[in-house]
C-alpha cells in the first residue's frame, strides 16, 4: 500500500512495537519509532531483525523507506502528532503492572503538548485516569494490542476488533486513531478509557480460563478413561463455547497470559474483591506443568540418572519467546529429581541457553533423543510431527514419550515403538477408575 498519511510515532520497539511500526508503515504511513536502547535502534536501522515473528522481516524491510529508528525523543515529537507507547509493563514482586517505563514516557513529554498520547502496552484499569489526573490537558486513548505470537502480524492487518478508548473530552484523539485503523476492515469498539483498559485484561484472564478448564477436564479424563481431545471437540461445537482455546496440555506461558492474569488479580484485589476465580486459574496453570514429572515416574519410579529429552523449549510454536515457558518449570523439576535434562528448539536453543545453563543443548530432535530414556514434547514445532520416530525409538534407551500437547498422533507412535502417553487421554489398554476389573 502507499500513500501519503499521517505520520506516526511509536515509543518503545520490543515485539508490539516493532510489529505495529512495520504495519503502520505497511498502510503508507511514515513512522518514527524510538527506543532507549542505542544498540537495537542502530541495528533495526541496517534492516536486521532479531525478533522471530513471521513475516516481520520482510515487512520492515519493504517498509524501510517509510520506517525511521531513533533513540532523540526530541526527533519522535517533531515527526509525529500521534504517539504510540508500547513499552513494557512487568509485574513486580507483588504482581502487579510495573508502570516505570510508562512514567518515564509522560515525564519526557513538554508540558502543553498536543500530542496524542496513544496507550498500546498493557496497562491496569485506572492508569488512563491516573495520568490525566496529573497531566489533565494530555490528550490520551487507549488501544490495547490483541497481537498473538506466531500470527501477530496477521493479526494487526487483519484484526477481529480494534479497541479504542477516549473520554469525552478527547473524542478528537480517538476519531484520529479510528482513522487509521479503519482501512484494516475489522470491527470499532469505541468506549471509555477504564472500560478499553479492562478489555484487555478480562479477554486474556478469559482465554486463560479456557485453558485451565480444559485442562483439569483433561485431569479428570485420565481418572475415569475419557478422551480429552473428543470431549472438546464435542464441547466447541456448540456455539456458545466454541473451539479455540479447548487444547489440553502443560499449561500457558508466554508475555500475556500469566502476566496480565496476575495484573487483573491484583488489581481486584487492591480495590477490595477477591477474585477467586483468577486464583484458581493460576494454581491449576502452575500444577499442570508439574503433572508430567508425574507421568515419567510412573513409567520410570525414580528419576535418578535418567536422561529426560525436551523436544521445544519456547511457550509456542513460531516465536523464540521463553517467558513463562513450561519448559522452564519441567527442567528445574527434573533436575531437582536427579534426572539428567537434553533439549532441542529449533528457533529457541539461543535465548533458552541463557536460562537454562544445566542443560544439555542438542542441534536436532534425533541428536537430543540419543540414549534418552523418556522425551517430553514441550512445543508443538511442525517438525516433530514430520520426524522418523521409528528412527527416534531405536535411539532412545527406553522410547517413552508424553505428548505434553497432544500433537502427536498416539497410534503412529505406538506403531513406532514408543509407550505414548498424553494429557487427557486414556492409555491403551488401561482400565478407568471405578470401573471393576
Amino acid at each position: 500500500m502507499t500513500g501519503d498519511r499521517e505520520p506516526i510515532g511509536v515509543i518503545g520497539v520490543g515485539w508490539v512495537g516493532l510489529v505495529t511500526a512495520a504495519c503502520f508503515a505497511e498502510l503508507g504511513h511514515r513512522v518514527v519509532a524510538r527506543d532507549i536502547l542505542q544498540q537495537k535502534v542502530d541495528s533495526l536501522s541496517r534492516g536486521e531483525v532479531t525478533i522471530h515473528e513471521p513475516g516481520l522481516g520482510e515487512l520492515v524491510a519493504r517498509n524501510a523507506g517509510r520506517l525511521t529508528f531513533t533513540t532523540d525523543m526530541g526527533e519522535l515529537l517533531d515527526a509525529a502528532r500521534l504517539l504510540f507507547v508500547c513499552v513494557d509493563t512487568p509485574p513486580t514482586r507483588s504482581g502487579d503492572a510495573d508502570l516505570s517505563r510508562v512514567r518515564a514516557v509522560i515525564e519526557e513529554l513538554p508540558e502543553g503538548s498536543e500530542h496524542v498520547l496513544v496507550m498500546k502496552s498493557t496497562v491496569p484499569a485506572g492508569t488512563g485516569q491516573s495520568i490525566r489526573r496529573d497531566r489533565p490537558r494530555l490528550p490520551y486513548v487507549s488501544c490495547p494490542e490483541f497481537l498473538k505470537e506466531g500470527s501477530a502480524v496477521e493479526d494487526f492487518l487483519h484484526p477481529d476488533r480494534v479497541v479504542i478508548g477516549a473520554d469525552s473530552d478527547h473524542e478528537a484523539a480517538g476519531d484520529a486513531v479510528a482513522r487509521l485503523y479503519e482501512p484494516l476492515g475489522g470491527e470499532i469498539v469505541r468506549t471509555d478509557v477504564a472500560s478499553a483498559e479492562m478489555i484487555k485484561l478480562a479477554s486474556n484472564a478469559f482465554l486463560a480460563t479456557k485453558i485451565s478448564f480444559v485442562n483439569e477436564i483433561a485431569n479428570v479424563c485420565e481418572e475415569v478413561g475419557a478422551d480429552v481431545a473428543e470431549v472438546a471437540r464435542g464441547m466447541g461445537l456448540d456455539r456458545r463455547i466454541g473451539p479455540a482455546f479447548l487444547r489440553a496440555g502443560i499449561g500457558y506461558g508466554g508475555s500475556c497470559f500469566p502476566k496480565d492474569v496476575s495484573a487483573l488479580k491484583m488489581l481486584a484485589g487492591n480495590s477490595g474483591y477477591h477474585f477467586q476465580l483468577l486464583n484458581a486459574v493460576i494454581e491449576v496453570n502452575e500444577l499442570q506443568k508439574r503433572r508430567v514429572v508425574g507421568k515419567l515416574q510412573k513409567h520410570l519410579g525414580s528419576l535418578l540418572g535418567k536422561r529426560v529429552a525436551l523436544l521445544g523449549l519456547a511457550f509456542k510454536p513460531q516465536t523464540d519467546d521463553m517467558r513463562e515457558a513450561s519448559s522452564l518449570v519441567l527442567a528445574a523439576r527434573l533436575e531437582g529429581e536427579g534426572a539428567e535434562v537434553v533439549a532441542y528448539d529449533p528457533v529457541a536453543g539461543d535465548p533458552a541457553r541463557q536460562l537454562l545453563d544445566t542443560v544439555e543443548f542438542r542441534d536436532s530432535p534425533l541428536e537430543a533423543l540419543e540414549g534418552a530414556d523418556a522425551a517430553v514434547l514441550v512445543t508443538e514445532w511442525p517438525e516433530f510431527a514430520e520426524l522418523d520416530w521409528s528412527a527416534a525409538a531405536e535411539r532412545m534407551a527406553r522410547p517413552l514419550l508424553v505428548d505434553g500437547r497432544n500433537f502427536l498422533d498416539a497410534a503412529m507412535l505406538r506403531n513406532a515403538g514408543f509407550e505414548y502417553e498424553g494429557i487427557g487421554r486414556a492409555i491403551e489398554g488401561s482400565v478407568p477408575a471405578g470401573t471393576p476389573e
